[in-house]
């Protein structure tokens, strides 16, 4: 796999890239390869660990890739910024307009510096089982909906209604869903600017608060995690009514339970538009034709290839021109017809930006693992969530960062 990678034992004749399964269209990876036959380009597929072992090159500052895909936690890249070319100074800000702004930002260190390209994102949404709304005398149609479930209150109260008419089925799969959910609504995460650590303040509050209003209301079906084989069976035998998440979860939804296709329908969510995932293209500073190589992102990550990615692979663009285009209001079958893709696109439109800091996961872990706690071992959330504070504080002081 390292083979005629980057870094100081770098083959002069390969652009090694790398990325992993379904982050870029295989397809117009080749054609990229024809169009700039001089970069003489090395698509690297990384099946497994694909963040470790960028991590360890870059460590190594050996057999480093020339272009590197890096997830939705482009921060934790920041402390390593030199190691990546600058792509303002490559001309970035030219094509500046044509993306999202709140996308364009998340690439940009706080010493300024563009370290990533835009390629997807992951606008959230109400996705709800229609048959199981109308069958407890909910409204059903998208927009009826919406206006049902504006705020989180509404949230609440339709998660009742549904369960008390029909009770063999839950509203959400489990309450750390909706604390991730909620938070990511939110402009302030874990962190600000400053490096200051603010995930005591009540806008993390909240969300831990409708979390534990899932749990105690007895909403959760209590899956372990997302997305897993329980997660999928349940919402396969109908057992949960509702999934409150990002672009991406309806293609995981679909393909673990392919059942249910035609029931689904979509809206706006209760509270603001927010976001989970999406993906970026760097240049790292071992690459030796950066200017050739940054010709061949803008070309991959074009508009109208945005589009038609969307349609191949379901990468949902950040392009600001592919999210009006006519192929997102297709009709979608699993929505039982309904313009899915339009939805998502007005939640990205929506969407205010937030601060992410390079150790947003370090922090998180230690709510995840106390809301698990609440929810599968009955803990007191009041305890919980100063147990979650205490630890997070250690991991912060322990890393020295704030």
């Amino acid at each position: 796999m390292l083979a005629g990678c980057g870094g100081g034992k770098n083959s002069a004749s390969k652009t090694t890239l790398w990325y992993w399964n379904r982050s870029l269209d295989d397809g117009f990876l080749a054609q990229g390869n024809k169009h700039f036959s001089t970069l003489h380009l090395q698509p690297d597929k990384i099946a497994v660990d694909f963040k470790p072992k960028l991590l360890t090159t870059l460590a190594g500052e050996s057999y480093v890739p020339d272009i590197t895909n890096i997830n939705s936690d482009i921060a934790t890249y920041f402390p390593d910024e030199d190691q990546f070319v600058d792509l303002r100074d490559l001309g970035a800000d030219k094509v500046k307009d044509l993306y999202l702004p709140w996308k364009w930002d998340l690439g940009i260190t706080p010493g300024g510096k563009m370290v990533g390209f835009p390629i997807d994102t992951g606008p959230t949404a109400f996705m709800y089982r229609a048959d199981l709304f109308k069958q407890a005398g909910l409204p059903f149609e998208p927009d009826a909906v919406a206006e049902r479930i504006s705020t989180w209150d509404d949230y609440f109260s339709a998660a009742e209604q549904l369960q008390a008419k029909v009770p063999k089925t839950k509203f959400v799969a489990n309450i750390t869903n909706v604390y991730n959910l909620s938070l990511a609504q939110s402009p302030k995460q874990y962190f600000d600017k400053q490096g200051k650590f603010i995930g005591d303040q009540e806008h993390v509050k909240a969300a831990w608060n409708h979390a534990v209003e899932a749990k105690q209301r007895g909403l959760s079906a209590r899956t372990s995690g997302d997305y897993g084989s329980d997660w999928s069976a349940a919402y396969s035998a109908g057992g949960i009514a509702t999934l409150n998440d990002a672009v991406w979860a309806a293609y995981i939804l679909l393909e673990g339970a392919p059942g249910t296709s035609g029931k689904w329908r979509v809206c706006h969510g209760p509270g603001a538009a927010g976001n989970r995932g999406g993906s970026f293209m760097a240049i790292t500073k071992y690459c030796k034709r950066p200017e050739l190589a940054f010709d061949f992102i803008k070309w991959l990550q074009q508009p109208s290839l945005q589009t038609k990615t969307y349609s191949r692979i379901q990468l949902f663009p950040s392009a600001t021109s592919s999210l009006a285009d006519k192929t997102l209001a297709a009709p979608d079958k699993f929505f039982g017809g309904q313009p899915a893709g339009a939805v998502f696109a007005a939640s990205a439109k929506e969407l205010q930006p937030a601060y992410y800091s390079p150790y947003e996961a370090v922090v998180s872990d230690s709510f995840s693992a106390e809301l698990l706690n609440v929810e599968s071992l009955g803990k007191n959330p009041d305890k919980a969530w100063e147990d979650a504070l205490s630890h997070a504080r250690r991991e912060i002081k322990h890393l020295g960062v704030a």
